[in-house]
């Protein structure tokens, strides 16, 4: 039988500290599949960058032998996308290039720490990143053709469930479905004009040369995640749907040293400062005032969110609807459901935070009730009011069909695709050129691969 035919992200793209890597051991092929050549360097580099990656310390199951195996399954899936001519275009490989290049340039803190890591500037890195995840969705393109259009009955998950032992079978905690309807207080006027004044003030004082851009960003910036950096950011291009639009466009319209009139967006106001420039690639600094609410204006949003309250228990109003009229675009997207960070709306308390733990405390909601407002602070450190509604609520529970059909069905689905993944390549495997290292061929799980005649096995 082969492993799962999913290959780690580790083994597929190479992470910056595994550039700097000194090879130890002299290179030679390890493998060939078709055309597609695997070197012994490229195992060792693997292995190591997935011991950084465990904290220094060794990856169970993980040696030679079991990442050639993977690495075989994927020059193979490769060359058969090749073959069968299947779509990827250099446009999306460029721009899953870029994205990855930029997490490693935020992981150490900027281009310079990079390319010291990495030994390289970023020019090299992106060609060294081309290869790799070309063949990442050439592979995932051809496992999906594969799959494509496959199913489970109820029959198929039944079978599949009760192969299951009662005592392996997943504990859940208790989980619950939520969705919000979140309303910000709006500052007064006059504090607004205070935050503006304030920015303004520090412009002049930039522009003048009395006062550093970096040393008013850290005395007065609102924004915690620039702050001590002098409230320096980097920007793309690429990444313009990951901010918001208003900031993007001023801070690209900025020559460089050049100060921005103060800006308005969704997190307050700002004055931005271009630092430099490089194509599609932009560091700024900003200074982020975030107007003060006072007691009055929460106050008044909580009357505005339990008027929402009334006219839902009415029914005049569904709460997707009240979403759409009131929650911000955030919301809308979910229709205000609650999501944690794996995109599942099943949450555990471990998910929620501490102020919506509160409240579900504090009001015992059942499914289908709806809070009162309540206040809350977010992640930016901006005050809000909500209503929350209960959709479902399971309590702690060994896995059954009754309750969790939709993940079992899920799981058996994927047991389903990785037999015929499996079917698929086993008819596949003779049909291409294979060669092993001597080294290798007294790895078990490489048997299934050395099926070629002793003349084109290798030495």
């Amino acid at each position: 039988m082969l492993p799962k035919l999913v290959i780690p992200t580790l083994l597929l793209f190479i992470t910056a500290s595994a550039f700097a890597q000194e090879k130890v051991v002299a290179d030679k092929i390890a493998g060939i599949v078709g055309d597609k050549i695997i070197l012994r360097s490229d195992l060792v580099t693997a292995i190591a960058d997935m011991q950084r990656n465990n904290g220094g310390q060794e990856v169970k199951g993980v040696d030679e032998c079991s990442i050639l195996d993977q690495m075989l399954i994927q020059k193979a899936l490769v060359l058969q996308a090749e073959k069968d001519s299947l779509p990827v275009s250099d446009e999306e490989v460029e721009a899953e290039v870029d994205q990855r290049i930029r997490y490693f340039i935020n992981l150490y803190g900027g281009k310079e720490a990079f390319e010291q890591i990495a030994q390289r500037t970023i020019y090299q890195a992106k060609m060294d990143f081309m290869q790799p995840i070309r063949e990442q969705r050439l592979a995932d393109a051809m496992r999906r053709k594969v799959v494509e259009g496959m199913t489970v009955t109820p029959t198929e998950v039944k079978e599949y469930f009760d192969k299951i032992p009662e005592d392996k079978r997943i504990f859940y905690e208790s989980e619950m479905q939520l969705s919000q309807i979140v309303i910000y207080p709006k500052a007064s006027h006059d504090i607004e004009k205070l935050a503006i004044d304030e920015l303004n003030e520090y412009k002049q004082e930039v522009e003048s040369g009395q006062k550093k851009f970096e040393f008013l960003a850290r005395l007065y910036s609102d924004d915690p995640g620039s702050k001590e950096k002098g409230g320096v950011i980097e920007l793309n291009r690429a990444d313009s749907k990951s901010w918001d639009p208003v900031f993007f466009a001023t801070a690209f319209r900025l020559k460089e040293g050049q100060v921005s009139p103060v800006i308005k967006s969704k997190f307050g106001y700002h004055i931005i400062q271009m630092v430099s420039r490089n194509g599609d690639d932009a560091v700024v600094r900003h200074i982020l005032k975030i107007p003060q609410i006072t007691q009055s204006e929460v106050d008044e949003t909580s009357k505005q969110l339990d008027s929402i309250r009334t006219v839902l228990a009415n029914g005049t109003l569904s709460f997707g609807q009240a979403v759409s009229l009131y929650g911000d675009d955030a919301q809308k997207s979910t229709a205000g459901q609650i999501m944690n960070r794996n995109g599942s709306t099943f949450l555990t308390i471990s998910d929620m935070d501490k102020d919506l733990v509160l409240l579900l405390k504090e009001s015992n909601l059942k499914p289908g009730e709806i809070s009162k407002p309540s206040t809350f602070t977010d992640e930016r450190n901006k005050k809000g009011v909500r209503i929350v509604k209960m959709l479902s609520k399971s309590e702690p529970h060994r896995e059954n069909l009754r309750d969790d059909y939709d993940r079992v069905a899920a799981r058996a689905l994927d047991q389903k695709r990785t037999a015929a993944l499996e079917k698929w390549f086993m008819a596949k495997i003779p049909t291409f050129y294979i060669m092993i290292d001597g080294e290798y061929r007294n790895c078990g799980n490489l048997s299934k691969w050395q099926i070629n005649p002793p003349s084109t096995a290798g030495n």
